[in-house]
């Protein structure tokens, strides 16, 4: 059986304030392009389709032209919901859908209740695990912890327990939406830690032929039964450097797995600059970045008057400006602001940022406020692992 595995594909969002929305539709149509050329058999999207759970209206618009050009094609297609949609308004319709082989799977309760397809092998099992927010599944789930892990695996435990039942031979395929380990995020993920620790290991996944996973945007194998497609278009500068693709992947007749990727269109090329704002502007090796998306690093000591307009005139796609000033020889103050605070006191950085927003630090009675406020907290937090 043939799979093309997909995820992130963040409809409505922006880059940089660029709309993205035509560069998603020339994705979609890709995708489409992709299940024909290929004779796929089931379309696999591991969450993300939106990227909030209040989407802009020209993103719905899209979405339903979307179901509608694949269930036109006759190809199965299995989605999950991921932290950026809203799992009730993704699955509004999520019954009806499913007559036309747009199989939505936005409800944990439903985690063991596979889409059955068939092959000239025998049936193949698709379990959609949506994102789980330990807080919100955890006793629905019956989970023993509060983190994804423990999420993660009660659903698995579910899932297993349900392949076990079916014909031997049965195979597997997993759509899960989460950061297991050994996966590489870039700056464009939203955190998922609140809730638990977020990452979860491969081994959750045990007994599954095939994991399409979710959440990560850079494609990437974590090992042969594992993968992340990522995302199909580049969402933030830190992913200049990713080749955008979904995998195609072919389920052999008793489990094994073979898989190349696919490349997405790409709108616009990302780069990355760095240096003087002169020799940003005159350096011939960077003539091949005058069409791309731009993010721009000045390093001159002072920060020069204009930079963006500047710059705009030879790139003139240049989104992020960023400064990071050389510093003198002999200047050992710390880069970062962490190398600032490292090595002083709650009570040293409370006072230091008074005597920054003041002109002068705290006098006596204040510093007495200042303790008092930090000593209240640290109770505070000291009861609340206490009755943990």
């Amino acid at each position: 059986m043939r799979l093309l595995h997909t995820s992130d594909w963040h409809l409505g969002r922006s880059f940089h304030r660029v709309g993205l929305l035509g560069a998603q539709r020339a994705f979609l149509d890709h995708l489409v392009h992709t299940v024909r050329e290929h004779h796929v058999d089931a379309v696999l999207v591991a969450g993300d389709v939106y990227d909030r759970a209040v989407p802009p209206l020209a993103a719905v618009e899209l979405f339903d032209e979307a179901l509608h050009r694949l269930a036109a094609l006759s190809v199965p297609t299995v989605m999950i919901s991921g932290n950026h949609d809203s799992a009730r308004r993704l699955g509004v319709g999520a019954g009806l859908i499913d007559r036309a082989g747009i199989h939505l799977r936005t409800d944990p309760a439903t985690c063991a209740t596979p889409v059955v397809l068939a092959d000239d092998h025998g049936d193949v099992a698709f379990y959609g695990l949506p994102y789980l927010e330990p807080a919100l599944v955890r006793e629905q789930l019956g989970a023993g912890g509060s983190s994804h892990a423990a999420v993660l695996g009660a659903a698995m435990d579910r899932v297993r327990a349900d392949l076990a039942a079916r014909p031997a031979g049965t195979r597997s395929v997993v759509l899960a939406h989460a950061f297991v380990t050994g996966g590489t995020p870039s700056d464009s993920e939203r955190d998922i830690t609140v809730g638990g620790v977020a990452s979860v290991p491969p081994e959750t996944f045990a007994g599954a032929d095939y994991v399409a996973l979710g959440h990560l945007h850079g494609c990437q194998t974590l090992d042969e039964r594992i993968r992340y497609s990522g995302s199909p278009l580049a969402y933030s500068f830190s992913e200049a450097d990713h080749r955008k693709t979904m995998w195609l992947v072919d389920l052999g007749p008793a489990g094994g797995i073979t898989a190349e990727r696919v490349d997405c269109p790409v709108p616009r090329p990302l780069a990355r600059i760095r240096g003087h704002l002169a020799d940003l502007l005159a350096d011939p090796a960077l003539d091949a970045h005058e069409d791309a998306w731009v993010e721009a690093t000045l390093t001159d000591p002072v920060r020069p008057a204009g930079p963006m307009a500047r710059l705009a005139r030879r790139f003139p796609h240049v989104l992020s400006l960023l400064f990071d000033p050389e510093r003198a020889p002999g200047d050992d103050a710390p880069a970062s602001y962490a190398q600032r605070l490292r090595g002083r006191t709650d009570r040293q950085i409370a006072e230091d940022f008074v005597a920054h927003v003041r002109g002068r630090g705290p006098d006596h009675a204040e510093r007495a406020v200042l303790t008092a406020a930090l000593d209240a907290v640290r109770t505070e937090e000291t009861a609340r692992e206490v009755a943990r």
